[in-house]
C-alpha cells in the first residue's frame, strides 16, 4: 500500500465521523432544544428507528461481498452514495413548518439508511487493500486519526458556523439562555450545508486515491452466510466490545451540549482572557485532538500488548478518569481540571476506536479461514450496526434520564439540583459502568495476538493454493 491509498482511506471516515460526531453529539440537542421534540419523544425516535438498521446493515453487507464491478467490491459505493450522504445531512438538520415528527422519523431513517450503504463498503474496503494483520492495524490508525481530524473540524466549527447564519443572535444572547449556540433553526441547516459540502469531496477523494489489492469471494448462499456469522463466537464478543466503546462516547459527547448550557457556562467564571473555553464545542473539540494522539499511540501498543489486552488496558484507565470526573468542582480551577480529564479520557478513546477496527478485519479474515468464505462485508456491516446502536441507545439514554432527573427544556430555565446532578451523573459514572461492562465481555475475546498470527499464516496458503489452483 501506498501513502497516497493510506491518507485517501483515511479521508473517507474523515466524512463519515464529521457527520457522526454532529449526529451523536448535537442532534439530539437539536431535536429537543431547536427542532421542537420533546426529550422522551427524541429518545423514542432514535431508539426506535435502530429496528430497520439491524436489517439494512447486514443487508447491505451481503450486497456489498456480491457486488463486482470494474472497480472492485466495495470501493465504488463510495462514489455512488458521496451525494445522498451529503444530501440526507441537510434534510437531517433542516426543520419543517409542519409535520415535524413525520420528519424527523423519514429523515433519521433516510441518513441512517444512506450511511449504511456507504460505511458498510467503506469499513470492509480495508480488508481488501491489505491482507496483513499488523498493516490493517496502521491502515486502521490512519483512518481513525482522519477521522478525528474531521471530527474536531465539525465539532471546533460548528457552534461559531450557527452563530454566524443566526440573523437573530443578538436577541438570543440578550435573553441570557443558551449563550454559546444559536437555536435558529434555519442557522444550523445553513451550519449542515457547508459541512455537508466537505464531506463529499472527501469521499470523492477516498474513491479516487484507494485501490483494492486484495482478491476475496463469497463462495456461498446467503442464509449459510448468515449462519455461519451467528456461529461466530469472537464476532459476538467484538459486537458486544463495539456497543460498549460507543455508547461510552455518545453518552458522554450526547450529555456535554446540556451539561455546558445549563451547569457549566451558568457556573464557571474563567474572565474574559479565557471565557472562549467554556464552550461545548471547544470541550469537545480539545477531545477530538487527544483522540488523535491515542490513535498514533494504538499501533505500537497493540503490537505490544496486542489488541486484547490494549483493549482492556485502555478501559481499565477510563473507568477510573470517569469516576474522578464527577468530584471535580464547577469553579475556575476545577474547570481547568476538566479540560484535562477531558483530554486523558480522549487520550484512551483514541486508543480504542482503531483497535475496534481493525480486530473487525481479524474476525473476517478469522471467519474466512474457519468457513471457508470471505464474508468481509457482512461482517463489518454489524461494526455498522453496533456504532449505530450504541449511538442510539446512548442518546436514548441521556435524554430519558434526563427527563426522569426533571431537566427542562424551554429556553432560558434553571435546572433544579436534582437535573444538575443527573448532568453531573452522565458525565461520569454512567461512562464508567459502560466501560466496566466493556472489560468483562472483551475478557473472554479469544483472538489474541498469538491466535491471530497463526490465522494469518494458514490463511495466506490458503489463498496462494486457491490462486494457483485456478
Amino acid at each position: 500500500m501506498t501513502l497516497k491509498e493510506k491518507i485517501g482511506y483515511g479521508f473517507g471516515d474523515m466524512s463519515s465521523s464529521m457527520f457522526w460526531k454532529l449526529f451523536s453529539y448535537f442532534l439530539p440537542f437539536f431535536y429537543s432544544n431547536v427542532f421542537g421534540l420533546s426529550l422522551a419523544d427524541a429518545g423514542v425516535l432514535m431508539l426506535v428507528t435502530r429496528i430497520w438498521d439491524a436489517v439494512s446493515d447486514p443487508m447491505m453487507g451481503i450486497i456489498a461481498d456480491r457486488t463486482k464491478t470494474r472497480w472492485g467490491k466495495y470501493r465504488p459505493y463510495l462514489l455512488f452514495f458521496a451525494l445522498p450522504f451529503a444530501a440526507c445531512g441537510i434534510l437531517l438538520f433542516t426543520t419543517p413548518e409542519n409535520g415535524k415528527t413525520l420528519w424527523a422519523y423519514v429523515t433519521y431513517i433516510l441518513m441512517m439508511t444512506v450511511y449504511t450503504g456507504i460505511n458498510v463498503p467503506y469499513g470492509s474496503l480495508m480488508n481488501v487493500m491489505t491482507a496483513d494483520s499488523d498493516e490493517k492495524s496502521v491502515l486502521s490508525s490512519y483512518r481513525m486519526f482522519f477521522a478525528y481530524g474531521g471530527s474536531f473540524i465539525a465539532l471546533f466549527a460548528w457552534e461559531p458556523l450557527c452563530n454566524m447564519f443566526d440573523k437573530g443572535r443578538a436577541a438570543v444572547e440578550g435573553a441570557g439562555a443558551l449563550a454559546s449556540v444559536s437555536t435558529s433553526p434555519d442557522a444550523w441547516q445553513k451550519a449542515m450545508i457547508l459541512i455537508a459540502a466537505f464531506c463529499f469531496i472527501l469521499f470523492i477523494l477516498s474513491f479516487l486515491m484507494t485501490k483494492e489489492h486484495v482478491k476475496s469471494e463469497s463462495t456461498v448462499s446467503v442464509g449459510k452466510d448468515l449462519f455461519l456469522l451467528v456461529r461466530n463466537k469472537p464476532w459476538w464478543l467484538l459486537i458486544g466490545a463495539a456497543l460498549a466503546s460507543n455508547l461510552f462516547n455518545t453518552v458522554r459527547g450526547t450529555t456535554t451540549a446540556y451539561f455546558f448550557a445549563d451547569y457549566i457556562q451558568k457556573t464557571v467564571d474563567m474572565g474574559p482572557q479565557w471565557a472562549f473555553l467554556v464552550s461545548a464545542s471547544i470541550f469537545l473539540s480539545m477531545g477530538e485532538i487527544a483522540n488523535m494522539v491515542g490513535v498514533v499511540l494504538a499501533v505500537p501498543m497493540s503490537k505490544h500488548f496486542g489488541k486484547k489486552s490494549t483493549y482492556i488496558i485502555s478501559m481499565a484507565a477510563l473507568i477510573v478518569l470517569s469516576i474522578l470526573f464527577f468530584f471535580l468542582p464547577a469553579t475556575t480551577g476545577g474547570y481547568w481540571a476538566m479540560l484535562f480529564f477531558q483530554i486523558v479520557i480522549s487520550v484512551f478513546t483514541g486508543v480504542i476506536s482503531p483497535l475496534v477496527w481493525s480486530m473487525y478485519a481479524d474476525v473476517a479474515d478469522y471467519s474466512e479461514l474457519k468457513d471457508g468464505t470471505a464474508s468481509t462485508g457482512l461482517i463489518f456491516s454489524s461494526a455498522s450496526m453496533a456504532q449505530k446502536f450504541g449511538g442510539a441507545f446512548g442518546g436514548s439514554a441521556v435524554m430519558w434520564m434526563l427527563a426522569a432527573f426533571g431537566y427542562n427544556t424551554v429556553a432560558g430555565a434553571v435546572q433544579t439540583e436534582t437535573a444538575i446532578l443527573g448532568l453531573r451523573i452522565l458525565m461520569s459514572w454512567i461512562p464508567a459502568l459502560v466501560a466496566a461492562l466493556s472489560i468483562l465481555v472483551v475478557w473472554f475475546y479469544p483472538l489474541t495476538k498469538q491466535k491471530m498470527e497463526g490465522v494469518q499464516t494458514a490463511l495466506a496458503a490458503k489463498r496462494s493454493e486457491k490462486m494457483g489452483s485456478n
